[in-house]
């Protein structure tokens, strides 16, 4: 396994945020963002030009799947769901930020 570059860890961060939150079953995308925001006490706001750009890219790679359905307020909205590539992707992604977190911690903590 090759170690991926900080930048790289940093811009798939949103991804592996994201198919975290689908391991319980599947969200459309406003269910998506509120539950970050509020597993980051509001910390983390992610806007819409992030996050659907970020549900596409992953549908093409074939990490989540969608598909259309009725949200809890009765509108028409898309829901995605992990898929098998997708959880693999995320305990690697997971794996990899831990060790880079945990690089950065040393630094900025321990020194």
């Amino acid at each position: 396994m090759s170690a991926k570059s900080p930048n790289a860890l940093l811009h798939g961060t949103l991804d592996a945020l994201i198919l975290k939150t689908l391991l319980p079953g599947p969200r459309h995308g406003y269910a998506i963002a509120r539950w970050i925001e509020e597993a980051t006490d509001e910390l983390l706001q992610i806007e819409e030009g992030s996050l659907y750009p970020a549900l596409y890219r992953m549908e093409a790679r074939g990490w989540i799947a969608a598909e259309w359905g009725t949200s809890e307020l009765g509108r028409r909205a898309k829901f995605y769901r992990l898929t098998p590539k997708g959880r693999r992707h995320l305990a690697a992604g997971t794996r990899q930020w831990a060790a880079f977190a945990g690089a950065v911690s040393r630094v900025l903590l321990e020194r």
